[in-house]
């Protein structure tokens, strides 16, 4: 769940499923808030190279650029897109922080072509062509590194209520008003801002089959 007061959004989010292991540690899972695309997740077809699965630069035309990290710690930012050391790790994790938004993450929320990407596939489920490559993010990295997971578009939707805790109310233009955001990634659910949301959502949607 993700409440947003004015720019503050307190972030909840329960995750399973997921790679659990990378270079013999927990598997470092990048997750972010995507704007200023097409406002979707990328259908299969935007695997260009061929590989079987859709890598970041593959979706970047459906789900847009990086703009909130949802990291552990510190920044959150696109500077700290690919900061594997903030990153929620494990095939399952529990997420909770409270973080700012910026006016451009806030418009994307409330006009619907905000998307939600967790990164990070289990190599030993790729094609051998993909075992191969190198992410196009961070070239030190294996593709499967940094490659698309989970993936969550942010549509409208009513809900009957919003889950309490979070954000206090404060002064300001959007005093005594809490907006919810609600969407699902494998199972994960948030709440934001603009309204009740909902997200469809494709478990492993950039990877075929």
């Amino acid at each position: 769940m993700l409440k947003v007061q004015g720019d503050q959004a307190w972030v909840s989010e329960n995750v399973q499923g997921l790679a659990a292991t990378f270079q013999n540690g927990p598997y470092p899972h990048v997750q972010h808030i995507h704007i200023g695309g097409q406002g979707t997740c990328p259908a299969p077809s935007a695997d260009a190279n061929g590989d079987g699965i859709v890598d970041t630069a593959e979706g970047k035309d459906a789900y847009g650029a990086v703009n909130t990290t949802l990291s552990t710690t510190g920044d959150t930012s696109a500077k700290a897109a690919t900061d594997i050391k903030t990153a929620p790790s494990g095939g399952a994790f529990k997420y909770e922080r409270t973080i700012t938004l910026s006016p451009e993450t806030l418009g994307a929320l409330k006009d619907g072509t905000a998307v939600a990407v967790v990164h990070g596939l289990d190599p030993a489920t790729l094609s051998p062509q993909a075992q191969g490559e190198k992410s196009n993010l961070v070239p030190e990295l294996p593709l499967a590194a940094t490659a698309p997971a989970l993936c969550g578009t942010v549509t409208a939707s009513q809900m009957s209520q919003v889950p309490g805790g979070g954000v206090d109310t404060g002064g300001g233009a959007t005093s005594g008003v809490e907006y919810g955001w609600v969407f699902g990634l494998g199972g994960a659910a948030f709440v934001a801002a603009g309204g009740a949301l909902a997200v469809s959502r494709r478990r492993d949607g950039a990877h075929r089959g």
